[in-house]
């Protein structure tokens, strides 16, 4: 090579090939699998459409019919307004009501140290506040940055939810199996109260952990598996929930690491005069399938988020049972194991009977404050998300592994054991939109019934623009 053709030389060698990064490489094995990639498309298409919905109908209510007529209340240091016009305006279908705790928690903490001046904060586990306070730290704006941080959970949570159902359901020989994964995605994202999803609320980083956590599980990822129980327990008290499960899945599968120590075994025929036979069938239906290995052991995990914030609070001067104490301030008593239900529905009753009455001279249920009708409207409701979620229990009992029904029965617990005496199945709907086994056994009945899938998820739809216009004009809905 001459001095005269060296820079040609170079010109014509074929460059150097760059180093790939790991964001890169992680892209290009997500491309290289169809299913992921099914999986991102059904995510993205739910997560816009629904979200469009949520503003336009917030937003435009709002715009239409002004703020309501209690703005400001549950809003003391009036942390959700005050953006502008139309800074507000984009605000109203996200913050709201429980927002405003978090917010303040992200900013001021928890100051256990003020005793019952700030005992009501405790209430609100300390995970998703402490989201808020590190996106803010990066400069953003305190809503906007709850905002960002639920939606991204929430497109995390859509995303799981589709790998998951794909892995119990696609291919399962069910009519429609092939749509299953896209319904349960839709069906989520389109639920009447999905709209918390992108609020400033826990739900949509509870529902991603959640998800996350039985995923894990299925492909026998149990360090995974326990380090996000151990993030859902800090990020709500019914993370605790999600040993139960876990452990269910570690012992009787499905799983996906390894074969079963156990086949299960048929029942032997029963002979005649055989009183023992069902004891025998009870007995091997509850042998586990799998043996105790080291790896169980990241399951202790799951306590720890719980253990943690308690520490905190004690360690700060406050109670350090203060998280198990704090549904007092809001009301809520122990009344027995979801005997909560045999109050919501006395309460759903006094309001029908209130309504019918068209008079507010006598009051059937005293203990409500406020409007008579206005609470019986919430009980009724309240009562009816409960009735139409039942088929569902029975259906994720059916067609999906026990696991499954288990967990969404067992996360009930909390809220139907303490209910408030004034509406005894407060929050009921909220506590429901998270449990995706329910929105995985609706998504199996829509795909075997075709001509429903419209007309529900139409139905569905409407209903959240309802109730997310109901939101922001700062009416209680959940």
């Amino acid at each position: 090579m001459s001095p005269d053709t060296a820079e040609i030389a170079i010109t014509d060698a074929p460059p150097a090939r760059a180093a790939r990064t790991p964001m890169s490489r992680w892209w290009t094995r997500l491309r290289a699998d169809p299913t992921r990639m099914a999986a991102v498309r059904e995510t993205w298409r739910a997560l816009w459409i629904s979200r469009l919905l949520v503003w336009v109908a917030g937003a435009g209510t709002v715009a239409t019919l002004g703020f309501g007529p209690i703005r400001g209340a549950f809003d003391p240091p009036g942390v959700t307004r005050g953006f502008g016009w139309l800074g507000d305006l984009l605000a109203a279908p996200v913050a709201r009501w429980d927002s405003a705790w978090y917010l303040v928690i992200a900013h001021y903490g928890y100051r256990p140290e003020l005793g019952s001046y700030t005992s009501a904060r405790d209430a609100f586990f300390p995970l998703y506040p402490l989201g808020l306070h590190a996106l803010s730290d990066l400069g953003l704006q305190a809503i906007l940055a709850g905002v960002l941080f639920s939606l991204a959970a929430f497109a995390l949570a859509l995303y799981c939810i589709h790998r998951l159902t794909t892995l119990e359901l696609a291919g399962s020989g069910r009519a429609g199996s092939g749509d299953i994964a896209g319904l349960a995605v839709l069906v989520t994202a389109l639920a009447p109260m999905a709209f918390y999803f992108s609020a400033v609320y826990s739900e949509s980083l509870y529902l991603a952990l959640s998800v996350g956590l039985f995923l894990c599980a299925r492909r026998g990822c149990w360090a995974w598996a326990g380090a996000l129980g151990a993030l859902a327990c800090a990020t709500r008290s019914s993370g605790l929930v999600l040993l139960l499960p876990a452990l269910m899945l570690y012992l009787y599968g499905p799983r996906a690491d390894r074969s079963p120590d156990f086949a299960p075994e048929r029942p032997p025929p029963r002979s005649v005069g055989d009183r023992m036979h069902a004891i025998r069938v009870i007995g091997g239906r509850l042998r586990p399938r799998y043996h105790l290995r080291a790896d169980v052991l990241w399951l202790a995990l799951l306590p720890a988020g719980l253990g943690l914030y308690m520490a905190y609070l004690g360690l700060s001067g406050g109670d350090t049972l203060a998280p198990l104490h704090a549904q007092d301030v809001w009301g809520r008593h122990f009344a027995g194991p979801y005997f909560g239900l045999w109050d919501g529905i006395k309460a759903a009753f006094e309001g029908a009977r209130q309504l019918l009455s068209a008079q507010r001279a006598h009051v059937y249920y005293p203990i409500a404050a406020g409007s008579p009708f206005v609470s019986a409207g919430h009980n009724l409701m309240l009562l009816a998300f409960l009735l139409a979620a039942l088929p569902l229990f029975v259906l994720a009992l059916r067609v999906l592994p026990l696991a499954y029904g288990v967990y969404a029965i067992a996360a009930l617990a909390l809220p139907l054991s303490s209910p408030p005496a004034a509406q005894p199945l407060m929050s009921l709907p909220r506590f429901l939109v998270v449990l995706f086994p329910l929105s995985m056994a609706f998504a199996v009945w829509l795909a075997a019934h075709p001509r429903a899938r419209i007309p529900a998820l139409a139905m569905s739809a409407l209903l959240m623009a309802f109730f997310v216009a109901q939101f922001a004009t700062w009416h209680w809905v959940a």
